[in-house]
């Protein structure tokens, strides 16, 4: 870390009372204050919580629409055939193939977001799993990128349709939008995945469910959210 960045990392982090739990709208608000970043920075939320993710019926994963987007121009791809792959262009989707497009990510190609696919290309897509699975972009039906419905699909993901699911340590991490936003359509999209985190709770689950929430762009320090104002 160089002496400048750690010296805005102190300013800003002098700013934040570190015992307080913010209101949501003041948590956007001093986000955006604090964060010293030279470009349009992106705002994360994350979500602490009290789930073994060592047991299958106690992790998270899914896909949501943020009402605003995040901010993000997503590069989309579609292994489709037929009439499906003429409706992912028709949709949008900025490279669409069957067999090519395996090939071209076995060669090692990857400038992509988000990887869609109809049922009958899993097959073809399982080539490329091992690639694909480790980066995030393993076309998922609980994510909705396994689907007859492409237009529905690509439309989601260039929409701004953002992935959840658990890391190991029961983290939930979600790009909510850029330091540009305005609070409260910030305020809406961090709303919008909350909401979504607390109606997926495993059933499993015993006691308190969301242990911690805080908000953060990139560089900057995370302000702890008062999960009363979500």
């Amino acid at each position: 870390m160089t002496q400048k960045h750690g010296k805005n990392y102190t300013a800003a982090l002098a700013k934040v009372e570190a015992e307080k739990n913010y209101a949501l709208n003041d948590a956007v608000a001093l986000v955006k204050e604090i964060d010293y970043s030279n470009f349009d920075a992106s705002v994360e939320v994350v979500f602490n919580l009290n789930v073994d993710t060592r047991q299958a019926d106690q992790q998270l994963r899914g896909a949501v629409v943020l009402p605003n987007g995040t901010g993000k121009d997503k590069k989309v791809i579609v292994f489709a055939q037929g009439d499906k792959a003429k409706e992912a262009e028709a949709a949008g989707a900025d490279v669409v193939g069957a067999a090519d497009l395996v090939a071209q990510i076995q060669g090692g190609w990857l400038d992509f977001d988000t990887a869609i696919a109809t049922p009958d290309m899993m097959a073809q897509v399982g080539r490329v799993a091992r690639v694909l699975g480790p980066k995030g972009l393993m076309p998922n039906p609980k994510t909705g990128t396994v689907t007859m419905d492409v237009t529905k699909a690509v439309s989601d993901a260039k929409g701004g349709q953002v992935t959840y699911r658990t890391d190991r340590d029961g983290n939930v991490a979600v790009p909510v939008g850029r330091v540009s936003f305005e609070d409260g359509k910030l305020a809406e999209n961090i709303k919008t995945i909350a909401e979504t985190v607390l109606k997926a709770r495993p059933a499993a689950v015993k006691g308190t469910y969301v242990q911690h929430v805080s908000i953060a762009s990139t560089f900057s320090p995370s302000v702890t959210l008062d999960l009363n104002t979500l």
